[in-house]
């Protein structure tokens, strides 16, 4: 499939990325001015930054589609998996 192709049919999906991409930077903004942003591990940090893309995929987008809802628990999983690993549970 061409690239403009796919690009057509995540615009109908996510909405327009011009868009997207401003929702989504003013919500990574809010956590990066968060006191304790920088002293979170990487797998937080990143963990979090793919939930606010998705967030922001749901807001500018198609809210109904669950493949975003499964990724937001996918983020949060992946963190609670570690924690779990070091935490002996």
């Amino acid at each position: 499939m061409a690239i403009d192709q796919i690009l057509k049919e995540r615009g109908k999906r996510y909405g327009e990325f011009l868009e997207l991409a401003k929702i989504t930077q003013n919500l990574k903004d809010v956590l990066r001015a968060a006191p304790k942003w920088n002293s979170l591990p990487e797998d937080v940090q990143e963990a979090l930054d793919m939930i606010q893309h998705k967030i922001g995929r749901i807001l500018n987008g198609d809210p109904n589609y669950i493949d975003s809802w499964h990724d937001i628990i996918g983020y949060a999983r992946l963190v609670e998996q570690r924690l779990e690993k070091e935490n002996g549970s």
